[in-house]
């Protein structure tokens, strides 16, 4: 039998108050307490051993406070990656972002939704849907992106664009609905 961790990360409906995931989350919410209330003298220092705690693996990612997360082990980042201002992600899901990619400010990446089903609602359990971003990609400030979207290397999505579809590679895509708008060239 699956544990609700298990459950969580396989896309499966979970019970999000399991004890385990309680205390994962707690723990993500006290590394990003950290990061987010650093002084600015201390910012240059500690913010990568923070950043390395929240997301349990070693990288150059450059997040910019205030950031908040639901896991932080649950988001995986290539090299050179950038978080302005304000971001979120909902990481009961695996966010797989690339290399070279950059997040404007207020940027959310969403993989937590629940039924559609009023009677499986109640029963108070959830779902996730993992997100995957490809690399030198770059998402305008306000862009939230829903369950179970994937974007191509090389593309671009505007400011405040909601992104409920796959966004292919090298184009620039705006909107809500996110479409696209033209094919870039490299």
């Amino acid at each position: 039998m699956k544990t609700e961790k298990e459950k969580m990360l396989a896309g499966d409906l979970y019970d999000s108050s399991d004890p385990e995931l309680v205390k994962e989350r707690l723990l993500a919410r006290e590394h990003c307490i950290r990061l987010n209330t650093l002084s600015p003298e201390k910012l240059e220092t500690e913010r990568q051993h923070i950043t390395e705690q929240l997301l349990g693996q070693r990288t150059d990612v450059f997040i910019t406070p205030p950031f908040h997360c639901d896991y932080g082990k649950n988001i995986s980042v290539g090299t050179n990656v950038y978080f302005n201002f304000n971001c979120i992600v909902l990481d009961v899901a695996k966010v797989t972002i690339g290399s070279n990619v950059l997040f404007g400010s207020s940027v959310q990446m969403l993989t937590a939704t629940h039924p559609v089903n009023a009677i499986e609602r109640r029963k108070g359990l959830e779902l996730g849907m993992s997100i995957e971003i490809g690399d030198d990609v770059w998402v305008g400030s306000g862009a939230i992106l829903c369950p179970g979207v994937k974007v191509g290397d090389g593309a671009v999505i505007g400011a405040g664009s909601i992104v409920t579809k796959d966004v292919p590679g090298n184009t620039l895509s705006a909107g809500n609905p996110c479409k696209v708008i033209r094919k870039l060239t490299r």
